[in-house]
């Protein structure tokens, strides 16, 4: 299986051209990858929370789908386990619209005969990702209970460990 290339080769913000049409001719992009992400909305969406808290990106970056999801998992389990499935409301506040594209280069013994170089470049998709803006706001968590806010804090750390731009919290 192929691996995964490092974010730093994606993470700058760069001119999105993903043109989707109806129209297949007109269609830059072929096709769309699969999102990771499961869902946006964890906990109980119906109730007013008190007290809110924000994990906020401190630069421009492209945030990959995979990366978003495992921040997001690593976030609510801790939360789901302290506050129960009823006391809290997490959500992701941004979406993976961006489609990043690879041209694969094949090295080794034959390679000419299998790429066309910088020829027809445009690349395959491979995977998406959400543009993030100098102080947007990632994810959100809505609590009640005032005496729980380290854990709260501790699991938006937490999440912040896994992206790769640094982040901040905000009450």
């Amino acid at each position: 299986m192929a691996r995964l290339r490092k974010n730093c080769a994606y993470r700058r913000l760069e001119r999105p051209y993903t043109r989707i049409s109806k129209y297949r001719k007109k269609s830059f992009v072929r096709s769309r990858p699969n999102i990771v992400i499961s869902r946006y909305e964890m906990g109980n969406n119906k109730a007013d929370f008190k007290y809110h808290m924000y994990l906020v990106a401190k630069g421009e970056v492209q945030i990959r789908h995979n990366a978003l999801e495992a921040a997001r998992q690593t976030a609510n389990r801790l939360l789901e386990r302290t506050f129960g499935k009823e006391n809290y409301f997490f959500k992701l506040l941004v979406f993976p619209h961006h489609i990043l594209r690879e041209n694969p280069l094949a090295a080794g013994a034959g390679a000419d005969r299998l790429s066309t170089g910088m020829k027809m470049s445009f690349g395959k998709t491979i995977a998406t990702a959400a543009r993030v803006k100098l102080n947007q706001k990632l994810y959100k968590v809505g609590f009640n209970d005032k005496t729980k806010a380290n854990t709260v804090k501790t699991a938006l750390e937490r999440a912040s460990k896994k992206l790769p731009v640094k982040c901040y919290i905000i009450e």
